[in-house]
């Protein structure tokens, strides 16, 4: 009988500790990054932004991994939302490289997110579950980062038909939004284990996409005659999304969630998005006052990132010795 040793346990619990849900690592880690820079602290949003890549560079290497060493698990996973957590992630790594000037780099993210987009959407909705709970909101998060990335180039390279496509890519989210919505099962305000902010995140990253498509439509020219309508649709979504924020810290308080789990990479997400869209509103619109809540709430996603970050570091050492039980890393 063969022995396992401790570097090929250590393997294994690794890549077991590792499902498709883990792009909400690169989400969120993606998204404060950019807020950072809207905020103008380049130097921490650079080193954000660097180890966003290397989580995507040890996902993109693991996953396939994952799926050498149990198919049939990983084919499984891939049939329900938080797979699409790997769309969202390379979405937003893409958009923040843009931001950076790496237009050529958020193209070729661009090009994976919707190759992922194609293959995973579809099976996702073959497989669909109701009542809906948090994570089922991936499904219109994921249709928005590609808007975002799209309004995003749009806006770096003066592509007026990246803009169109981006508002194309924007309907569709919000009419997945609104899908999800009409099923979704409220307690999860209440039980959920992080990814119940994305209810507050779906929304916001709507926000941002609808944002970044109004700044590119007035600097490429495109859709002049509704830029009025499209301003006030920012808006619209922004109180929208802020409507959620209440009740989603509300459930923090009274029902404390405090052990670490990867659904809290979801929990990231949102507190960076709602920095980010606001920042983005507000140059919209020209409102002081969202500017400055941005400009608060982007060091309490940071503040949040840190947390989550550290829970994940403490909890690593038990891939080794295998003392944690599965639900502390599965989602």
């Amino acid at each position: 009988m063969e022995v396992e040793t401790l570097p090929a346990r250590t393997y294994h619990r690794l890549l077991d500790s590792v499902p498709p849900a883990s792009g909400a690592v690169v989400m969120g880690t993606g998204i404060v990054s950019v807020a950072l820079l809207l905020d103008g602290r380049h130097v921490l949003s650079t080193i954000l932004l660097v180890l966003d890549g290397i989580f995507w560079v040890a996902l993109a290497v693991l996953l396939p991994a994952r799926a050498l060493q149990d198919g049939r698990r990983f084919a499984a996973d891939l049939r329900h939302t938080p797979a699409l957590t790997a769309i969202a992630g390379t979405a937003v790594l893409g958009s923040r490289l843009t931001l950076s000037g790496w237009d050529w780099a958020g193209a070729a993210l661009l090009i994976i997110a919707m190759v992922l987009w194609l293959g995973l959407v579809p099976n996702v909705l073959r497989h669909w579950q109701t009542p809906t709970i948090g994570a089922s909101f991936l499904l219109a998060v994921a249709t928005d980062s590609l808007a975002l990335l799209a309004a995003t180039l749009a806006f770096a390279d003066r592509t007026g038909w990246l803009v169109y496509a981006a508002l194309a890519a924007l309907g569709l989210a919000l009419c997945f939004y609104v899908f999800v919505l009409s099923r979704f099962q409220f307690r999860q305000l209440a039980v959920g284990l992080g990814d119940h902010w994305v209810t507050g995140g779906a929304s916001a990253i709507s926000t941002l996409a609808a944002g970044w498509i109004a700044l590119a439509a007035e600097r490429t020219g495109t859709l002049a005659v509704g830029h009025d309508a499209l301003q006030t649709t920012v808006l619209v979504l922004w109180c929208l999304t802020m409507a959620w924020l209440p009740a989603l810290i509300a459930a923090e308080i009274l029902r404390p969630r405090l052990h670490y789990d990867m659904r809290r990479w979801s929990t990231v997400f949102p507190f960076g998005m709602y920095a980010a869209c606001s920042f983005i509103v507000g140059a919209v619109c020209k409102v002081e006052g969202i500017t400055t809540f941005a400009q608060v709430w982007v060091w309490i996603a940071l503040a949040v990132w840190l947390l989550v970050v550290a829970a994940m570091v403490s909890h690593a050492p038990s891939l080794a010795w295998g003392s944690s039980s599965p639900d502390g890393v599965r989602t």
